[in-house]
């Protein structure tokens, strides 16, 4: 196991970090156990999840998977040995259950942190993320900018202002953004400079085969800044693992439970994932491996987010750090690419 610099902090991942939002969904407690004492054996220090969690969010379900989470640290103990991320939920109208309507003001933030600490039965956080944010902009797909001057936005000095009282109380060691957009983290970085804040050391937005746009703008942010990608859905669902192809809806997966969950599964994206299984295959690769092996090799990539639904997935999941994609390979993936560029953004 490979591990970077998160950021310019002195905190070291690994390549892979695992993420939890099944816990408590997908998966019973038993099950996220087993996958958390796997991947630690194998390396993984870095585990990731969000206030809101699991995944999809109900209220009968708010805040399971840091309780799960909570439960197996004390459990195993070694805390200090981990670096373990969370996320307080942005701004959203059909998560009422979560102070009345999420915001990232300074009251939603101090509350929300105090709760994840609880659940997580840990004294501070070592990489708080804004879930998305307050403004109105583009996240989870949505494309074509449209401004509104009159969104009622929590400013995002304010957002930033409170992560740095957390950081100066020693409630959270270091902070970052998730589902953000160039101007977003430009303007994170500026505030830090002007305001004397902490400066974000990560991003978290989704990135895979399926979904190259964060290598327009962000890329470079991310590089010349040292504000590395976290990418999640590096398999898009679980499509780029080919168990979806022809329409498959295999028992228990998350497309086949989940009706919602559609980005991945529209025709363009169902051509392309089918054309990058059939490269994986035509050169004796497994699909899912060598679309994770992708993306962690991407220079802009700090570690790739990982979420598995058993034991087995989690295994070559984590396998896929064995694996250096040949140039052949990569020549075929640009080509498939070029053909058919973000057919999920």
């Amino acid at each position: 196991m490979e591990y970077h610099s998160l950021g310019r902090t002195d905190l070291k991942v690994s390549a892979l970090c695992l993420g939890t939002m099944t816990f408590g969904e997908q998966n019973s407690e038993s099950e996220a156990h087993a996958q958390l004492d796997y991947a630690r054996a194998a390396g993984v220090n870095f585990i990731d999840a969000a206030e809101m969690y699991p995944v999809p969010p109900r209220a009968e379900t708010f805040g399971a998977t840091e309780a799960i989470i909570g439960r197996w640290l004390k459990k195993r103990g070694g805390r200090d040995r981990l670096v373990l991320a969370t996320k307080v939920t942005g701004r959203a109208s059909d998560l009422n259950y979560i102070r009345r309507g999420p915001r990232l003001s300074r009251a939603h933030i101090l509350a929300a942190v105090d709760g994840s600490l609880a659940r997580l039965q840990t004294d501070y956080i070592d990489l708080y993320q804004l879930h998305w944010p307050d403004r109105r902009t583009n996240c989870f797909g949505r494309l074509g900018y449209e401004h509104d001057p009159q969104d009622q936005a929590v400013p995002l000095a304010e957002s930033l202002q409170t992560l740095a009282e957390l950081v100066r109380t020693g409630k959270v060691r270091h902070i970052g953004l998730s589902n953000e957009t160039p101007w977003g983290v430009a303007e994170a970085l500026r505030l830090s400079d002007r305001l004397g804040l902490p400066r974000v050391v990560s991003i978290q937005n989704p990135y895979s085969l399926l979904n190259r746009s964060f290598e327009v703008g962000l890329a470079e942010m991310a590089i010349r800044e040292n504000v590395g990608l976290l990418p999640y859905s590096p398999l898009g669902f679980g499509t780029l693992s080919g168990k979806y192809l022809g329409g498959a809806r295999p028992a228990g997966a998350r497309l086949s439970r989940y009706a919602r969950f559609s980005r991945y599964t529209k025709p363009r994206g169902q051509a392309a994932a089918e054309a990058y299984v059939q490269l994986a295959r035509r050169h004796g690769l497994d699909p899912a491996q060598m679309a994770l092996a992708f993306v962690t090799s991407r220079p802009f990539v700090t570690s790739t987010l990982i979420g598995a639904t058993t034991l087995d997935q989690l295994k070559s999941n984590i396998a896929s750090t064995a694996l250096t994609l040949p140039p052949t390979v990569l020549a075929g993936i640009d080509e498939i690419h070029h053909n058919n560029p973000n057919p999920c953004p």
